[in-house]
């Protein structure tokens, strides 16, 4: 995934690290400098910035609307 690749709220993808819970899906719930995402198995939350989301992302599992 690049950094210029669009993000939208609602996109939900597979982190390469596993949350402690287990979780290893994010739903993101808020796009800007930086990128909010919630575990889909326990729903914390988390914030983390733009370069590092795009380092954790493996996959997209589904996307968002526009």
């Amino acid at each position: 995934m690049e950094i210029s690749e669009k993000l939208y709220v609602g996109d939900v993808v597979r982190m390469r690290k596993q949350h402690p819970c287990g979780g290893d899906e994010w739903e993101v719930v808020r796009v800007g400098a930086d990128i909010g995402i919630v575990c889909r198995t326990c729903q914390h939350r988390v914030l983390l910035t733009r370069r590092k989301f795009v380092r954790g992302v493996k996959q997209f599992i589904s996307r968002g609307t526009v």
